[in-house]
């Protein structure tokens, strides 16, 4: 008897088992995955709450509520942009501050998405997920998948 035919009992038992395994892990996987990135954006709709940002929610993730729109003068990913920032994490804990002056395709992708919404003298606050911030990898004191708060002010757009 041929135990790799496929019309034998043992070999269906075990292609059923094979696909049940892998429906289940895949259920654990979708559903780990879900919960993180939930848990993220529940993290920052909680920041957004808690520091009276009334948000709109871009399709990339980003949560942002522009302050003061700026000028006609708004930056596109070639232009170099200078701007003062705070940038908080979820603790309220601020990370970094300043003013810089930078091509914004060398910024992190959560400015590329906001910033453009804005022009010269405009004021934006911006929620980033981790995945537009700093990633797995973190910078500095920023850890690993941390969603980011920005409160910017561009004053220069070239």
């Amino acid at each position: 008897m041929n135990l790799m035919n496929s019309k034998t009992p043992i070999t269906l038992i075990f292609r059923n088992l094979t696909i049940a395994t892998l429906v289940i892990v895949g259920t654990f996987s979708q559903m780990g995955c879900s919960k993180s990135s939930a848990s993220e954006a529940d993290q920052m709709i909680s920041y957004a709450k808690k520091n009276n940002i009334t948000y709109v929610s871009d399709p990339s993730g980003v949560l942002y509520q522009i302050i003061t729109a700026g000028n006609s003068n708004k930056p596109r990913l070639t232009s170099t942009i200078t701007v003062t920032y705070t940038g908080k994490l979820m603790n309220d804990k601020t990370f970094d501050s300043g003013t810089i002056t930078y091509p914004l395709n060398n910024l992190i992708p959560g400015w590329q998405v906001a910033l453009p919404l804005i022009g010269e003298g405009g004021q934006i606050k911006i929620l980033i997920p981790s995945t537009l911030g700093y990633g797995s990898r973190g910078s500095g004191e920023i850890p690993g998948n941390a969603p980011l708060y920005f409160d910017v002010s561009l004053s220069k757009v070239k």
